[in-house]
């Protein structure tokens, strides 16, 4: 195998700032939820966050990319396929995946247009709401696949987020049939509760017959299965997924390999910033599991990585962070 992920998502140049729940108020914006919003109110927004609480932090983001750089720093041979412009944004994106060893499909002549944008703001309380102009990105379709990375990868890694539009979801559907036929195993993350709550049906297409790994968060969980009972919902999810990963915040994990259910002890941790912590969860199972470690190890390495993630500002560690944190898998 090339490559031990293949990942597609969306492409964003993440903006950070610190903020007050008052913010939030003040600027109509739902707290804790990630929104969509047009070029306009970007910058409008874009403006205000700069000018009164000033730039925390700018990396190359997206769900699936903070997935496949986590995993890349961890050791993993990587491959991301997205959609970024001819722009600054672009050539910062592209610069900030290639530092991290990743490979792309963006490595070459781009389109001309706007590389999507997320501003995220993080409260007090660790929580983070994100505002997303997703620009080009948008326009991911089935061009972007590199079907030959794809079939001599161990794993495709598709983010929920790709569920909102027409051609990206159509891409990412299209991946994972190319990925079963290339007998590539397919993993999915709903990526976000209003994923699940506003776009079910799409994320039931996606889905088709079924992945042989998905992740999601206790909300997303049982939303999509329409239970309200964890265990209701971990029966239910057995339906759709040979194996999956539950994150359940200060409580730990679950772990499904598929016998068995391993309950995920969490790390503890003073939370600053809960951007990135499922994307970071992802990455670092992806990454043991790739590498021969059980679904417990992969657990114990994930909540591990995760819990330091929102310890710190930003969706991602370091790369020096992350070499020490493979003692968990032994």
């Amino acid at each position: 195998m090339t490559y031990h992920i293949y990942g597609i998502g969306n492409a964003l140049v993440d903006k950070e700032f610190e903020v007050g729940d008052e913010f939030f108020a003040k600027a109509g914006i739902e707290k804790g939820m990630m929104t969509l919003i047009e070029q306009d109110q970007l910058h409008s927004l874009l403006d205000t966050l700069t000018s009164d609480y000033g730039l925390k932090k700018r990396a190359c983001g997206g769900s699936a990319a903070n997935t496949i750089i986590g995993a890349s720093y961890f050791g993993a041979k990587t491959f991301y396929s997205c959609n970024v412009a001819a722009d600054e944004a672009g050539d910062f994106y592209v610069a900030d995946l290639k530092a991290a060893g990743v490979d792309t499909n963006m490595d070459g002549e781009r389109d001309q247009g706007i590389t999507g944008k997320c501003l995220v703001m993080v409260t007090a309380d660790a929580e983070r709401t994100m505002n997303t102009y997703l620009g080009i990105t948008s326009d991911l379709d089935k061009k972007h696949i590199n079907s030959a990375a794809l079939q001599n990868s161990q794993y495709v890694y598709v983010e929920g987020y790709l569920v909102t539009s027409d051609t990206s979801r159509a891409a990412a559907i299209e991946v994972l049939q190319q990925a079963r036929q290339q007998g590539v195993k397919t993993a999915l993350t709903f990526s976000d509760p209003a994923m699940v709550q506003f776009f079910k049906d799409g994320l039931t297409e996606m889905i088709g017959s079924g992945v042989d790994l998905l992740f999601c968060n206790e909300q997303e969980a049982r939303l999509f299965s329409d239970r309200d009972n964890l265990d209701d919902a971990v029966a239910a999810l057995k339906q759709v997924a040979n194996t999956f990963a539950i994150t359940l915040g200060a409580n730990g994990a679950l772990a499904w390999d598929g016998e068995t259910l391993h309950q995920i002890a969490p790390q503890p941790t003073t939370a600053l910033d809960s951007n990135g912590a499922g994307d970071m969860f992802a990455g670092a199972f992806l990454y043991a599991i790739t590498h021969g470690y059980d679904f417990a190890a992969a657990g114990r390495l994930a909540s591990a990585a995760s819990s330091q993630v929102v310890s710190q500002f930003g969706p991602r560690l370091d790369a020096e962070q992350h070499q020490p944190l493979k003692a968990l898998l032994d």
